[in-house]
């Protein structure tokens, strides 16, 4: 199965950016229940494993801790605000990572770049969709979410459907 680790947007803070990605009129917004910071993909995992990576990840406690969302990045098709949640956050990522080794599972090497997709680009745009692009840096630009909370991350599994994937909680993992 198809899974990741995250922490779930609160949904008045997701409801905050998918309006926002409606505002970039075309491409396709990311639906506010499935906004989230990744904190470590996965991949295809077999069910045995990805239980023993739950169990491994049970037993970390780390602190809860709040993080800020601004800065308008695009990661390929991706759009989205970058997050900072300074040491709490780098932290939660690293340990989550180490159990996740610890536990058998080979993670893909890449550099940690926390951030909240919002919206889908196509891979071509028209002019049209240019001129809009334009337009919506310049007025979204300075579009800036402080204290978002993060009391427990999840692990989803991401089943993908012809109209975008869908993120089944599969485990909860509280921060203290």
């Amino acid at each position: 199965m198809r899974a990741f680790l995250a922490l779930p947007l609160p949904a008045s803070d997701a409801e905050v950016l998918e309006a926002m990605g409606d505002r970039l009129g075309f491409g396709s917004v990311v639906p506010a229940e499935n906004m989230h910071l990744t904190l470590a993909f996965l991949g295809e995992v077999e069910e045995p494993l990805l239980r023993e990576a739950a169990d491994a990840l049970e037993t970390l406690q780390p602190p809860a801790f709040s993080f800020r969302l601004s800065g308008l990045s695009t990661y390929g098709t991706a759009l989205a605000l970058d997050a900072d949640g300074g040491a709490a956050l780098s932290d939660l990522q690293a340990r989550v990572k180490s159990r996740l080794t610890g536990a058998g599972l080979v993670l893909e090497r890449r550099r940690f770049r926390p951030h909240v997709t919002f919206a889908r680009l196509p891979e071509r745009r028209t002019p049209e969709e240019e001129r809009k692009f334009a337009a919506f840096l310049a007025h979204e630009s300075t579009m800036r979410i402080d204290e978002v909370p993060a009391r427990k991350f999840v692990l989803y599994e991401s089943i993908l459907t012809k109209s975008g994937a869908v993120h089944e909680p599969l485990a909860e993992f509280e921060l203290a």
